[in-house]
């Protein structure tokens, strides 16, 4: 079984960071990865723009160069993927992580691939990775989806969507924009008061 000093579980723009500290304090470490290099930003919308500017999210001073002041996904997901590159980091992609185990002050990780042991195992939780379901019937009928992707899809559909924050207020206006007839379904009488407001003044 292979022994780190540190294990990192997720090779995102939080779990890159950690590693690159990590490896300048000299200690031996992996990262554990389910999916692809970002995978918690690969299933974002496929036109979206981050609220943050380029250089909020820049790592180890290397440069984040975008074409517009907030960037693309796509343009995310390619620094993380060359930041990667250039630093050679130690990552074993889609390998997905079973069960972390704290056997007396040392941990066991297993995978779907191997185990493996840590003094310290850091865990990265990608919020956009697990559907946030409402355990509704009818929830999981083919025409229901937990992931919005590409507004086209939806042209000249009926589509309703649950919820009016950020995510929900742009891919409304998308779909709306694409010739969809788009229904919002929220709790309260407005949208969430944490839309943007470069967001809100469109929809209200």
């Amino acid at each position: 079984m292979k022994e780190f000093d540190i294990i990192i579980l997720r090779a995102d723009p939080t779990g890159i960071p950690c590693v690159i500290e990590a490896r300048k304090k000299g200690f031996n470490y992996l990262i554990l990865e389910k999916g692809c290099i970002a995978n918690s930003l690969y299933n974002y919308p496929q036109g979206m723009t981050f609220f943050s500017t380029s250089d909020k999210l820049e790592i180890d001073n290397i440069p984040f160069i975008s074409n517009n002041i907030k960037p693309l996904k796509k343009e995310a997901i390619e620094y993380y993927r060359r930041f990667s590159d250039s630093k050679n980091l130690n990552i074993n992609l889609f390998e997905e992580v079973i069960e972390v185990k704290n056997n007396s002050g040392t941990f066991q990780i297993n995978t779907a691939k191997a185990s493996y042991n840590a003094k310290i195992v850091v865990i990265v939780t990608g919020f956009y990775d697990i559907p946030n379901t409402i355990n509704v019937p009818g929830e999981q009928l083919p025409h229901v989806s937990h992931y919005y992707k590409d507004p086209h899809f939806y042209a000249n559909q009926k589509v309703i969507i649950i919820g009016a924050s950020n995510s929900g207020v742009d891919a409304a206006l998308e779909i709306y924009r694409k010739g969809g007839d788009v229904t919002i379904i929220i709790r309260k009488k407005e949208i969430s008061k944490r839309v943007k407001y470069w967001v809100r003044p469109l929809y209200c």
